[in-house]
């Protein structure tokens, strides 16, 4: 028996989803993120000969219709709001490949999908030649991440998608992302993450100030015991004159 939750009132960002897939009263795919779509598309000039390219930005609404597949090797997500005149897509596969360790498995989102209405007036505004089109990934592998982790990224991430109208470059952009689709082991509990380059990038410019600022700070104390030992040593050591003539009045 299969369910499927959408729990984006659970968040306390208004832009971010929550998803959830279950399976037998067990969560088998669970997704948190904020999308939003950049959709060029053509509407007439003011002399109405010529076309001109505007552009649409479309953010995933709360409240989306979702539906879910979970499998062995391959998981699958569907979004669609607004009366079905958006729907994405999302593919998931889980693989194996050889490394000096040995075979290790790991997922990846595969295939993004994303079909959308240009007669749709919330974003479009008097399109040319009104209609479906679906915008779709080629040769995609995103999200890469060991198998039975989740992975997470805060940073924003730009997927280009190529659409069936006049193969114009639609533009997702993913945040504050969280997505377990397999091998999870709790029950709306992601497993540890995989944090992307990006946000470990961050993360250590964040900490290596600090680090430095440490060993600077270390450096100085080390520095200042020297100098105080070695002038409490040197003021202890009696002084021999230099001069000869100050001989004479030694003894």
């Amino acid at each position: 028996e299969q369910e499927v939750e959408n729990l984006s009132g659970l968040s306390p960002n208004p832009e971010k989803d929550i998803f959830v897939v279950r399976e037998n009263r067990t969560t088998c795919l669970m997704a948190e993120f904020a999308a939003k779509f950049i959709v060029p598309y053509d509407v007439w000039a003011s002399n109405y000969v010529d076309l001109i390219t505007e552009q649409a930005d479309i953010p995933l609404s709360r409240g989306a219709e979702m539906k879910g597949k979970c499998g062995t090797n391959e998981s699958e997500l569907e979004i669609s709001w607004l009366e079905q005149a958006y729907t994405l897509r999302l593919f998931f596969l889980k693989e194996g490949h050889n490394t000096s360790r040995g075979q290790e498995a790991f997922w990846r989102l595969g295939r993004i999908q994303f079909t959308y209405d240009t007669a749709e007036r919330t974003y479009f505004k008097d399109a040319v030649s009104p209609g479906k089109h679906t915008a779709s990934s080629h040769r995609l592998s995103a999200l890469v991440t060991p198998a039975g982790k989740s992975y997470e990224c805060q940073a924003q991430q730009t997927i280009s998608l190529i659409s069936s109208d006049h193969q114009k470059s639609v533009q997702l952009l993913l945040s504050e992302v969280r997505v377990q689709p397999f091998d999870i082991t709790a029950d709306f509990v992601f497993s540890e993450e995989h944090k992307c380059p990006v946000d470990q990038r961050e993360q250590l410019e964040e900490t290596l100030p600090l680090i430095l600022g440490l060993i600077l700070g270390l450096v100085i104390v080390i520095t200042l015991c020297v100098y105080h030992i070695h002038h409490k040593l040197t003021a202890n050591q009696v002084q021999i004159p230099r001069d000869r003539s100050q001989y004479k009045h030694m003894g």
